[in-house]
């Protein structure tokens, strides 16, 4: 049992995080502050399912070349303590489950999610063509704000779609000094990420989408009408992108993914900006 935990990264649950922080921001947002418990009950649920599918999708994507990369050559296919055909069965199982919750959402929600899911099981491939596979993480990392407002007000409003594209921004950010991480390696073993090219301008161009990123929270903030505390949430925000700069100058391995681990707090920090903009 541990090492199928250890497969749908259930000892790091960052990734649960990144993934539910636009999810909560969304359903808060389009819910007008109250969204309901049966659909918050839902769509945790399913950022914990669909984040678990993910991880034993990339795995599985992965095997062959994870024991060549110093992080990951322990996880439980690289290093064959699980067989791949049991990988394939508890992939199915997860994804047959996140179904179950999808079909409990209306119709737009329910195209939305199998679009969603589609986005999932392309990423981990997407390294392999492009230098940009943080794109497409942001995609699947920010889709569930479109469902969220689908789910609530049977459409995805103009409004919906801005804040979808700015929160797409975000993961290209924090999966970036992740892979600064893994940069050496990388490249050794031909995967391709931004962080191979952005090169020696890596924290240079990170600043610059955290600045785009830091202005459209603010922007986000007028369309959606949200009040002081929001925007103050969003001042907080920015210190802690000018920490995570000062945390990856240096490049090195351990204080890059600090950076990465870091952003959980950037998610917490805009939704509680969000609520108190709500509840005030």
């Amino acid at each position: 049992m541990k090492q199928y935990l250890h497969l749908m990264r259930f000892d790091k649950p960052i990734g649960i995080y990144l993934l539910l922080w636009p999810c909560i921001w969304a359903l808060w947002l389009a819910g007008e502050g109250s969204p309901s418990v049966s659909l918050i009950f839902i769509f945790l649920t399913g950022v914990i399912v669909m984040r678990a599918a993910g991880c034993v999708i990339n795995d599985i994507a992965d095997r062959h070349i994870d024991g060549y990369v110093e992080r990951t050559k322990e996880r439980p296919l690289a290093a064959k303590k699980i067989s791949l055909k049991k990988a394939f069965l508890l992939l199915f199982f997860l994804l047959f489950f996140a179904l179950l919750l999808l079909l409990s959402l209306n119709a737009l929600a329910i195209q939305l999610g199998i679009l969603g899911a589609l986005f999932t099981m392309v990423y981990p491939y997407l390294k392999r063509i492009t230098h940009l596979p943080q794109v497409g993480l942001g995609v699947a990392f920010s889709w569930s704000i479109p469902m969220a407002f689908a789910a609530i007000l049977n459409t995805v409003p103009p409004k919906a779609w801005f804040l979808f594209v700015s929160a797409l921004l975000w993961p290209i950010i924090y999966d970036t000094q992740y892979a600064m991480t893994d940069r050496i390696d990388d490249i050794k073993v031909g995967v391709k990420s931004t962080a191979i090219l952005f090169g020696r301008f890596d924290v240079m161009i990170i600043a610059i989408l955290q600045m785009i990123f830091f202005i459209l929270l603010l922007l986000n903030g007028f369309l959606f009408q949200l009040k002081y505390s929001y925007f103050l949430s969003v001042f907080v925000a920015g210190l802690l992108f000018i920490y995570q700069l000062y945390l990856i100058k240096d490049r090195t391995r351990e204080n890059c993914f600090k950076a990465f681990l870091n952003h959980q707090y950037v998610g917490f920090i805009i939704f509680l900006g969000i609520f108190l903009s709500y509840a005030s």
